[in-house]
């Protein structure tokens, strides 16, 4: 049986707590300022005029994501692989809904709102690093912002050490994709991949 309404959702969870629904804020404030600069790493999920959807990982160093002021924040796009599936989205749509995390906390922090990129020279200027200057700077223009409770990673124990895998539990990037896509090709080992991925960040 699957489920088709909101009114079915409802009968199955119950209604939303009122704390809850009040811990949901239009705009930053002291406590989202300072997750914000604690926080090295982001998922950002977007969608297509055609509906297609897509998450992407974004990171830098704590505080990559600046704050402009209480409703706007900038990320600059560091270099990656050309794919553009989320830049392409947030031109076709300007919508976008992004997680922060801080290493070792188990809350996180959402943020949902409208979004474009911006060629600004001062944004530029200030989103990027010298070795690696961002060519676009996501600017997200805040609507929704709120902590998210630590239920989803307690469970996970993503932050345990014993959770932590050892590299060699997966075949090297290499490997997977040429099998993914039936690449006959030279493979390149992980190391020589890591090696070439720290030489261009």
């Amino acid at each position: 049986m699957r489920i088709d309404s909101e009114e079915q959702l409802r009968e199955l969870y119950g209604n939303i707590s009122a704390r809850a629904q009040q811990k949901q804020l239009p705009a930053l404030e002291q406590h989202s300022i300072h997750f914000l600069s604690l926080s090295p790493f982001a998922t950002i999920s977007t969608f297509s005029t055609n509906g297609e959807v897509d998450c992407s990982p974004r990171g830098g160093a704590p505080g990559f994501a600046r704050v402009i002021s209480a409703n706007r924040i900038a990320i600059a796009d560091a270099r990656g692989n050309n794919r553009l599936d989320s830049l392409t989205n947030i031109v076709q749509t300007g919508r976008i809904g992004a997680l922060f995390v801080i290493p070792g906390i188990d809350e996180t922090l959402r943020i949902n709102g409208s979004a474009y990129l911006s060629i600004d020279p001062l944004d530029l200027e200030h989103s990027s690093d010298d070795k690696n200057p961002a060519k676009t700077v996501i600017i997200i223009d805040i609507e929704d912002v709120y902590l998210h409770c630590a239920k989803a990673i307690m469970r996970s124990k993503l932050w345990h050490p014993e959770s932590l895998q050892n590299r060699s539990v997966l075949p090297s990037m290499s490997r997977m994709i040429a099998d993914q896509t039936n690449d006959t090709g030279a493979l390149e080992s992980q190391a020589a991949m890591i090696k070439r991925f720290q030489q261009q960040m």
